[in-house]
């Protein structure tokens, strides 16, 4: 079984944003929302406090989505292939702690990092690494239904047909039951539009050529199915479940259209 995957851009709605006093901290870039990961390490805050030392007062930096596109980590690319034992191989692009990602799920997956030119990565974002290792790990099995167990212990059975997912989400008694749906919800379209639409142009000295919302290829809500969220009743603590759900979305999709090495794979 082999998957190649290309260059994917989080596509968050609120572009990075940051603002510091003189000689202050500037405000994190998690406060306007967390971008799938991907303002972990963002440069606004940085920014923000040079421009606001060298100028004597108070800055406030925004990022336009041109430079969110440019400046902001994707989902490390990567061509993987599995065995029907589960040892397996990934080449991936350079990223710190991809592979510690990767080997947390697929211990018996050998992974070579390589120096690709493009944009910067980040093994924060959604999932990144595990979920690719534990999407081929599913399809070489032909898991029907497809249930996927995540790193932090939540479990995400699923099925999908042409109108329809239906999701079961087990991850522990949740903190509100209404979020957990919706970010559930949230995480099937990802899953589904990272499998079948999404990825970004990118040129052979690693410039990025797309930087409009609509060139990623983001799975339009008029295309999305019927999500269905049964979350279980559980007495465990919480932990994250939408990941776990990300993952078995984006498997069952994959091998719902007979698993072709590419994604995405309507592009």
């Amino acid at each position: 079984m082999r998957l190649r995957t290309t260059w994917v851009e989080p596509a968050y709605l609120e572009t990075d944003a940051s603002w510091c006093r003189p000689g202050g901290e500037p405000a994190g870039a998690l406060a306007n929302g967390g971008a799938f990961g991907a303002k972990v390490a963002s440069v606004a805050p940085a920014i923000a406090r040079r421009l606001a030392n060298e100028h004597g007062r108070a800055v406030r930096v925004l990022l336009s989505r041109e430079d969110t596109v440019r400046l902001g980590p994707k989902r490390p690319p990567l061509a993987a292939g599995v065995r029907a034992d589960g040892t397996g191989s990934v080449h991936v692009v350079r990223t710190p702690g991809i592979a510690d990602a990767i080997a947390s799920v697929a211990p018996d997956f050998e992974v070579m990092e390589l120096d690709v030119p493009g944009p910067p990565t980040s093994g924060a974002l959604r999932a990144a690494g595990w979920a690719e290792a534990l999407i081929l790990l599913a399809a070489v099995r032909g898991d029907q239904p497809v249930t996927v167990s995540s790193p932090a212990g939540a479990v995400a059975t699923v099925e999908i047909d042409d109108h329809r997912v239906r999701v079961r989400v087990d991850c522990g008694n949740p903190l509100d039951e209404v979020v957990l749906r919706s970010y559930c919800v949230g995480a099937a379209h990802m899953a589904l539009s990272w499998v079948r639409r999404e990825g970004i142009a990118v040129d052979d000295a690693g410039v990025v050529g797309d930087l409009t919302i609509r060139s990623f290829g983001i799975l339009r809500a008029a295309e999305t199915p019927e999500v269905d969220v049964e979350v279980v009743a559980s007495d465990r603590p919480p932990v994250n479940g939408s990941d776990a759900v990300f993952a078995a979305v984006a498997a069952a999709e994959w091998m719902r259209h007979g698993c072709p090495e590419r994604w995405p794979t309507d592009r």
